[in-house]
């Protein structure tokens, strides 16, 4: 069967359009790439964290607030964000003794570093205090640890991490009681540790929870400040969305989508909110502006008067539009629909990992001219036994029946959707990273210099 399949239905949500990603689409590069690497790859866009990056520093800056921006190491591996942090001075936040080693490595300074993550190996505070990072410390036991090592080694800079009370079963920060009593410890071990003031993460992306636990930790800043401590920054974490998807796609598709839109009949508990009308940047400026619940200033306002610092931890904001994911097409089957197998795994687009799926439109970007032939929808399977190995179980109305040697290419994979899950199952190699950048006529690449890319 060479013609599209028989089904006439087929549900589309396209990624917004991306110049340097659609310059890659119509050249030979990723082509080339592919024939390189026998197998799938990762590629990586530098100046479009660059951008994102000071995006972010434009609004606090516009705001008149004081802050610093890390970025969050654990929404993609590559050294490459690692080198741009270090040379335009943004600082990383880490959670492993691996990624500190890594952070440290590719230049970024230890003051430069935030630690965050529950119940931290040895190893991670040791170097830590060593590296004179700020410690996010999240739990009593922990914060005698940190005591104990800034006595032997040299004293240690920390923030204490806050259990949000409207998601009171958290594993992770002090609730009331032992935020009191972690400040008095604090006071106590004064001439060790140097409580720089207070952090917390919130899972979503509202904005209003955000501003309001600010504003809480800003009145724990004067109440610690009144005890002898230093107390003059907060962290609010990450939780700035990033903006994948239209308003009008994303609505029809969220209104329109059945299981017989899926391969098997499959059906999701939920999915990433793929359109966000406000994002990245833009979602910063939203939680400064608003005004926190029992206060009459706006959480700017409030920064600016108590003298706090700002810190802040986004992850995949910074990613947005930072890269995609190239999978070369094996196989082709039609049945009542298509099925098209590619040489890698679903493991390398990690939304699995939540039992979703990554779901906007993976691009046909053909290995020869071919005439159209009209939609051809088709779910994509990677290439292991299992039948649950799914790229892609909804049936994508591609405009061409696929052919072997064809690529498929997922568009903005860079946050977390590249590394978060990936294995060597079958013995297939993890999809190598390469970093594009502009350069002459033509883009220039290298692989990236972190180990495992």
């Amino acid at each position: 069967m060479n013609g599209p399949p028989a089904t006439e239905r087929a549900l589309s949500l396209p990624a917004y359009d991306d110049p340097r990603t659609s310059a890659l689409l119509e050249g030979d590069l990723l082509h080339e790439l592919s024939y390189a690497f026998g197998g799938p790859f990762h590629f990586l866009l530098p100046d479009r964290f660059d951008a994102n990056t000071a995006a972010f520093k434009a609004v606090l800056e516009e705001s008149g607030t004081e802050g610093r921006i890390h970025y969050a190491k654990k929404a993609n591996k590559a050294a490459a964000w690692i080198e741009r942090c270090a040379l335009s001075g943004t600082g990383v936040d880490v959670a492993s003794a691996g990624e500190l080693r890594e952070a440290l490595g590719h230049g970024v300074r230890g003051e430069n570093i935030v630690v965050t993550g529950p119940a931290k190996a040895e190893e991670l505070l040791r170097t830590a205090v060593l590296q004179d990072c700020l410690i996010a410390v999240d739990a009593p036991d922990e914060l005698e640890r940190v005591i104990a090592l800034a006595g032997a080694l040299r004293p240690a800079r920390l923030l204490l991490r806050r259990l949000p009370p409207a998601q009171e079963h958290s594993r992770f920060g002090f609730d009331d009681a032992g935020l009191e009593a972690a400040l008095l410890r604090c006071r106590e071990a004064a001439d060790w540790v140097r409580m720089e003031g207070f952090s917390f993460h919130l899972s979503g992306y509202a904005v209003q929870p955000r501003a309001d636990l600010a504003a809480q930790l800003i009145a724990l800043s004067l109440r610690a400040r009144g005890l002898g401590l230093q107390a003059d920054r907060i962290s609010i974490g990450g939780g700035f969305a990033v903006d994948y998807v239209s308003a009008g796609d994303w609505d029809r598709f969220q209104r329109e989508q059945r299981p017989e839109d899926y391969h098997a009949g499959k059906t999701f508990p939920d999915f990433y909110p793929y359109h966000s009308p406000v994002a990245g940047a833009d979602a910063l400026r939203a939680v400064l502006a608003a005004t926190p619940a029992g206060e009459r200033s706006t959480l700017a306002e409030l920064l600016r008067e108590a003298g706090v610092v700002l810190l802040l931890e986004p992850g995949r904001a910074l990613l947005d539009g930072a890269g995609g994911t190239v999978f070369r097409v094996q196989g082709v089957k039609a049945r009542d629909y298509g099925i098209v197998t590619v040489d890698g795994t679903s493991l390398s687009l990690s939304e699995q990992w939540f039992n979703s799926e990554f779901l906007p439109d993976p691009v046909l970007v053909p290995g020869a001219p071919t005439a159209s032939g009209g939609p051809f929808p088709a779910c994509v399977g990677g290439a292991s036994c299992l039948e649950s190995d799914m790229l892609t179980w909804r049936k994508v109305p591609f405009p061409a029946r696929p052919a072997v040697g064809d690529l498929l290419v997922y568009p903005n994979t860079a946050g977390y959707q590249m590394d978060s899950n990936e294995s060597p199952f079958h013995d297939l190699p993890l999809p190598p990273k390469v970093v594009v950048e502009s350069g002459g006529e033509r883009p220039r690449w290298r692989l990236d210099r972190h180990p495992s890319s």
